[in-house]
């Protein structure tokens, strides 16, 4: 089986294709590598720039090495291995959009410290019970997620999929969009 790729070798070839350092760079796209990036590792605290990175479709099992990204207001991880949420403490003064659909999170403790997060992409993950899903009414300005393929949203669908959304914003409230559609509750229609 072939070797993973590193960050250092992924940014390499980013630089190569588009003709930039990735260190000025404000987007770096680092998505479905081949072979697949496991490990971010410390070489993307060069991209002191970057505002959006996409690190989606590779086999990350675990966030790290974000210290350095003080200008990061999107981070895409979708479809890798990652397990938690830890290591976003590094962007949380910062980070506004986290699309982190199709892993394997079950968790939710550490996601209050992300306070200027308005947008969670976070679906067909692990999360199966409402303990967890309450984490998300500490974050104050979240105000778009996507829930969907989650245990605990199948669960509530498969009854009816008012059901879903009526509970969901009962517990967090400020969402003024669930699952890519609009919310609609009484406090919403006045």
């Amino acid at each position: 089986m072939a070797k993973a790729t590193t960050i250092k070798e992924a940014l390499a070839k980013w630089e190569e294709k588009n003709g930039q350092k990735a260190s000025e760079a404000k987007e770096v796209k680092l998505y479905g590598q081949i072979p697949p990036v496991e490990k971010m590792d410390e070489s993307l605290s060069t991209l002191v720039n970057c505002e959006k990175l996409s690190l989606s479709t590779n086999c990350i099992e675990r966030i790290a090495n974000l210290n350095s990204l003080k200008n990061l207001r999107i981070l895409s991880l979708g479809r890798n291995n990652i397990k938690n949420l830890n290591g976003l403490e590094a962007v949380a003064d910062t980070l506004e959009e986290l699309w982190i659909s199709y892993n394997f999170i079950e968790k939710l403790r550490g996601i209050r410290v992300m306070k200027k997060l308005k947008v969670l992409y976070m679906s067909n993950n692990l999360v199966k019970d409402w303990a967890e899903f309450v984490r998300l009414a500490e974050l104050p300005l979240l105000e778009d997620l996507v829930f969907v393929g989650n245990p605990l949203q199948e669960k509530y669908a498969s009854d009816q999929k008012n059901n879903w959304i009526e509970e969901a914003t009962k517990r967090v409230p400020k969402l003024k969009k669930l699952d890519a559609g609009q919310t609609h509750t009484p406090s919403r229609l006045l």
